[in-house]
Order: C-alpha cells, then sequence, then structure tokens
C-alpha cells in the first residue's frame, strides 16, 4: 500500500482506523543503511518542520539515558532525548489526538502517565488491570471520580529497559 492510498482510505474511513503522527520528518538524521540507527554525521533532526539540535553522547546520559552502542546511537536512544527535552513538540498536538475521533465527543480524561500492565507476560491483560477497569468505568460512566490510580505511574521509558528493542 502507498502512503497515497493509506491517506485515502483514511479520508474516506474518519473513525475506524488508528492513526499515527510522525512528528520527526525523515531526513539525513538516519542512517541510509539501517533506519535504527542516527547518521554518524548528523547533528540535528527535524521535529514538525523545525531542527532542533541533536545532542553529543555525553549530553544523553544528562537525561538519564544509557547508550547502548559505544559508537552508533540508536532512533529510539534518540527518542528518548527528545521526549525528555522536547516533550510538547514530539506529543500529539489536540487536532491529531481527535483525527479518528467522532466531533460530538468530549474528551473527560487525559493521562501523561499511569500504571500499564507488561503485556508480554501472556498472563496479564489489560482487561485484569486495576487502572484499565477504572479507566473503563470512567469511560462508561463519564465520571473522572471513578479513577483512583490503583498504583503508581509506570509508563515512563525507563521503566522499560527494553522499550525500542523489541
Amino acid at each position: 500500500m502507498t502512503r497515497e492510498a493509506y491517506e485515502n482510505y483514511l479520508k474516506n474511513n474518519p473513525n475506524n482506523e488508528s492513526r499515527f503522527i510522525f512528528p520527526i520528518d525523515e531526513g539525513a538524521w538516519q542512517n541510509p543503511e539501517d533506519s535504527e540507527v542516527l547518521a554518524d554525521n548528523a547533528t540535528e533532526i527535524p521535529v514538525r518542520g523545525q531542527m532542533v539540535p541533536l545532542p553529543s553522547r555525553d549530553k544523553y546520559s544528562e537525561s538519564e539515558i544509557t547508550l547502548e552502542d559505544t559508537k552508533a546511537i540508536f532512533v529510539y536512544e534518540a527518542c528518548r532525548f527528545l521526549a525528555a527535552q522536547h516533550r510538547n513538540d514530539v506529543l500529539a498536538t489536540d487536532v491529531e489526538r481527535r483525527i479518528s475521533v467522532s466531533p460530538d465527543l468530549e474528551q473527560i480524561l487525559m493521562l501523561d502517565e499511569w500504571a500499564h500492565p507488561d503485556i508480554v507476560d501472556d498472563s496479564i491483560r489489560p482487561s485484569s488491570s486495576e487502572t484499565f477497569q477504572q479507566l473503563a468505568t470512567v469511560l462508561a460512566t463519564g465520571d473522572i471520580r471513578e479513577y483512583q490510580p490503583p498504583s503508581p505511574p509506570n509508563t515512563h521509558w525507563s521503566n522499560w529497559p527494553d522499550g525500542g528493542t523489541l
């Protein structure tokens, strides 16, 4: 499927599909031989049309990011840095968040963090998670008081050390 075909499908099926937001544009920052790695000479990355300087290797540790390789920087590591230093630029905008949502639906709750189940473990399903059960109740009732975080949040990338590497 081409990008154009995908865009046409989404235009004709506005509420039927997940949409993926790409705040980072393709470009010379990408290693042409391995898209999972930054180009050796990359010094900046285009985020929403604005060039953002990429940090030197030692600056990653200031954001508590331990680089996996001594020579290359993985894209997921650069994304973690961007999320730490340019959070609002990489998160979906109000318009992007609502693109597949019927306009007559009202936003009742927005979370930046929550206790997420480790779904890699087949015995743990979101449906058995107290967090997700409470969120389902909020959606069914419209009462945000039904969400009382049962556990400390764990959605920060540091809680998922293999994230980006699977």
